[in-house]
């Protein structure tokens, strides 16, 4: 059986994944390593033989796929983000990991550690696999032959020994701060709210303008003058049901249906008169609606002010599905493959708009190979250029840091002509999820002979506690500095040092805790130069033991 499994490297893949997948869901204490346990079931696997190591190809497409598809779903909401906050808590990030790193290297001096182990436990005390990955690029170059096989190793065991330590270590940084400070994550919330930093779920409302002051004017110019952020559906005037468009002439008696927040159609209703009882979207035989998937390739990345549905269809596109969530449907909303569109138009004319939408659950299925491939060999192309540094030192991107700066900008471009970046949500997600599993499969069986012996034979242990002191050090700091000096709130500044250690549980866990969305957007705005920040931080870590 040994030798059928190394003779066949892919059925040793396959049984690593699902040894991974099984482990993944074993909850202890309410949380679980999720995908990243295929790292230690690739652990368990290779430390059998060594000869079940996995070719590097493996590893290295996984590793690209993840952080494009990565930068792909990220470039917009990162770039939006330094509009607002964004370039502050970036900078305290990028702090935190430069203070990881000094700890890091003083430890390897006082206990006499390898330099390799030492950038691979950067690489998980901040629990980051594309960190981890541009240690093994470097090593890959600067490396002699007859030692690269164990100079490969020592990253991944110094990995594999903090990495569990830098989720756990997180989470009880986090506990310790808010019993310190007591804070509410309640009252932070509606204080956030009131401020407009977050927003509530989408509502749908029907308003009785009785108002004389508000009549007579065009809605364009209403939502201009009082700056509302809702969208209108449908009016109702002297008993006929119509769009509601931005050139509509709002009466005395209209009804006219808005979708927005709570609070903003609170005052929209203010403004305009008292909310209704009577629901106009009860009358489908004059205005019919519709959700519909976005699958044509040619109009996704364009505005839905630029696809003049209105002149074309009669139609008004109220809200926009994206993932998990529901957005507005401003007329400057760009659109991407895989959104679920809200359509208000006439019935006869919805299986003409379904058809222009593409509205195919199948096509959503399908991947543009032409721009995946373009995008990802700009960002080889880009991972293989030299960085020099003070000293002789040069560094790259590599494979993680090359194609992750790609889609960060291509994503936030969103289409070049004819040819579109973005993917379907779906497809974005299920090819992350595959990239993460042959990267981590991958590595996990290269190391694992290393790292039986590193716990067996040598100082396991120690690497353990290095991490963890390494990690609730690096993470106290950041949450007192974040807080006390920066004066973020907490609910707030935990997403951010949830996207610090780049971690998805740790998201959920914060997100458990404040019983909010809150933390997401922190995580957002830090996450992608967080991931790029550990890239660099990690080589440098590394060129300078050396």
């Amino acid at each position: 059986m040994l030798q059928i499994l190394i003779d066949n490297p892919l059925l040793t893949f396959c049984i690593v994944a699902a040894l991974g997948y099984l482990l993944g869901h074993i909850k202890i204490g309410g949380s679980s390593l999720g995908i990243a346990a295929v790292l230690f079931a690739g652990l368990f696997v290779g430390a059998i033989d060594p000869r079940l190591k996995l070719p590097d190809a493996i590893y290295l497409l996984g590793l690209m796929l993840f952080v494009y598809m990565i930068g792909l779903s990220s470039g917009p909401v990162f770039f939006a983000s330094l509009r607002r906050h964004g370039i502050r808590d970036n900078l305290l990030v990028i702090g935190a990991l430069v203070l990881g790193a000094a700890l890091l290297a003083v430890l390897q001096r006082l206990l006499g550690l390898r330099p390799a182990v030492v950038a691979g436990m950067f690489a998980g005390s901040f629990t980051n696999t594309p960190a981890l990955a541009s240690v093994l690029d470097y090593i890959r170059g600067a490396a002699p032959t007859g030692a690269l096989d164990q100079l490969l190793a020592d990253p991944v065991v110094g990995y594999s020994a903090t990495y569990p330590i830098g989720v756990i270590g997180t989470m009880m940084a986090i506990i310790i701060a808010r019993r310190i400070w007591r804070v509410d994550y309640a009252a932070e919330a509606a204080q956030l709210r009131a401020q407009g930093v977050i927003a509530d779920r989408l509502q749908h409302r029907t308003i009785r303008v009785t108002h004389a002051e508000a009549a007579h004017q065009p809605i364009a110019q209403l939502s201009r003058i009082h700056k509302w952020d809702v969208v209108f559906g449908r009016v109702k005037h002297q008993q006929q049901l119509a769009l509601a468009t931005g050139q509509t002439w709002l009466e005395t008696n209209d009804l006219v249906t808005a979708i927005g927040t709570t609070e903003n159609l609170e005052h929209v209703t203010r403004i305009l008169g008292e909310v209704s009882p009577e629901r106009l979207e009860v009358d489908r035989s004059t205005l019919d609606y519709r959700r519909m998937f976005v699958s044509n390739a040619k109009i996704a990345g364009h505005r839905i002010v630029d696809l003049h549905l209105m002149e074309r269809f009669g139609a008004v596109v109220t809200r926009v599905r994206r993932g998990d969530s529901d957005l507005l449907a401003h007329g400057d909303t760009r659109l991407e493959l895989g959104d679920r569109v809200r359509v208000v138009a006439d019935p006869a004319h919805m299986d003409e708009i379904s058809a222009y939408f593409g509205d195919s659950y199948h096509a959503l299925s399908e991947v543009n190979i032409l721009s995946l491939s373009i995008g990802l060999t700009l960002g080889l192309l880009l991972g293989l250029v030299q960085i020099p540094l003070p000293g002789g030192v040069h560094l790259a991107l590599g494979y993680a840091g090359g194609p992750l700066v790609v889609a960060l900008i291509l994503s936030a471009r969103e289409r070049t002509g004819p040819l579109n970046w973005t993917l379907p949500y779906s497809a974005n997600l299920t090819l992350r999820q595959i990239g993460l599993l042959l990267f981590l499969a991958g590595i996990g069986t290269r190391a694992g002979a290393a790292f039986l012996a590193t716990f067996t034979q040598g100082n396991g242990v120690e690497l353990l506690l290095a991490g963890g002191l390494v990690t609730i050090t690096v993470v106290l700091a950041a949450l007192w500095v974040g807080y006390k000096l920066l004066r973020i709130p907490l609910s707030m500044l935990i997403g951010i040092i949830a996207g610090l250690q780049t971690h998805p549980a740790l998201l959920s866990f914060a997100t458990e805790q404040t019983g909010s969305d809150v933390p997401a957007m922190g995580y957002a705005e830090v996450y992608p130069v967080a991931i790029i920040a550990k890239i660099i931080i990690a080589q440098v870590l590394l060129a300078w033991m050396w």
